[in-house]
């Protein structure tokens, strides 16, 4: 197993890169195989394909900052729009924001690399969707991440079904590594895609978890990869069972207003967007997240 400290952060590195080429891969080919009343809806739109686009962080810091990443967005027919970023990062945190970072305050100094994906689909009935996983380094080292499940009319069966379908998936991953992980880590989700000012969570759950640090780091990253199997495993299956049915004009407009939840919390609330931004990473990928139509009525 890695044991040297920048083995192990280029192994991660390449885990998350290796993830992203599979679940683009899995999404193009949800592109070429819509068909039935969805694809009428679209006409002649070609299948959706991921343009990726390289950016660099500003090394102005000097020795020490920079990095950089890939931002992967397709446009398709699919969906409306869906990034799956990567980025690889080190710099230094503000004193302000080092409080918030096991082991910043000791040494500011930190290095991270992740992957961020977000999905916004053109047919209402198919669940919007969040994964991440990222392993950071400071001081200490300690892997984050999760997914959670956004239908737009949660309270009807089929997004119940397919909640429990994700749940399921995410729950096996966490029992791999620890029992006691899906019940702690579900309702570290629910607490956290919870919107305050509305009173109400932003969409189905899943799992969260942060500052994972259990001593053991070929555990946690096994966890951590886990994690992005199961969500490749479960989620394109779902946008394939939804994908190619008809929708209203009223089921459209309650997706937007629904959509309009999530960019709330995504300004408002999201700890990612937080770190990107104050860590000098590139605004339009950490704003990627947000879906390309939506509504306030």
């Amino acid at each position: 197993m890695a044991t040297d400290p920048a083995l192990r952060q280029d192994t991660a590195r390449q885990w998350f890169q290796s993830l992203r080429d599979r679940i683009c891969a899995a999404f193009e080919q949800l592109e070429d195989d819509l068909s039935g009343p969805a694809l009428k809806a679209v006409g002649d739109a070609p299948a959706g394909r991921f343009e990726r686009t390289p950016w660099t962080r500003d090394a102005a810091g000097g020795a020490g900052e920079g990095g950089g990443g890939v931002m992967a967005v397709m446009r398709g027919r699919v969906f409306e729009k869906v990034g799956v970023n990567v980025s690889t990062v080190e710099g230094r945190f503000t004193p302000e924001f080092a409080a918030q970072f096991p082991g910043a305050q000791e040494d500011p100094r930190f290095w991270a690399s992740g992957i961020s994906l977000v999905a916004h689909l053109h047919s209402p009935l198919a669940p919007a969707v969040h994964m991440n996983t990222r392993h950071i380094v400071t001081a200490k080292s300690w892997f984050g991440g999760g997914a959670d499940i956004t239908p737009m009319f949660p309270e009807s069966d089929h997004a119940r079904a397919d909640a429990a379908r994700f749940h399921a998936a995410l729950e096996a991953a966490c029992d791999g590594a620890d029992p006691a992980y899906y019940e702690k880590y579900k309702a570290w989700c629910d607490s956290y895609f919870y919107l305050p000012h509305r009173n109400e969570r932003r969409g189905l759950g899943g799992i969260f978890y942060d500052d994972l640090d259990s001593g053991d780091w070929d555990a946690d990253f096994a966890f951590t990869k886990a994690v992005g199997e199961a969500f490749l495993g479960c989620y394109p299956p779902l946008v394939a069972g939804r994908m190619n049915a008809a929708w209203t004009e009223a089921e459209r407009r309650q997706q937007l207003i629904r959509r309009g939840r999530y960019v709330e919390f995504n300004l408002l609330y999201d700890r990612g967007t937080q770190f990107g931004l104050k860590t000098g990473g590139n605004t339009e990928a950490i704003l990627m997240s947000l879906p390309p139509q939506a509504i306030w009525p």
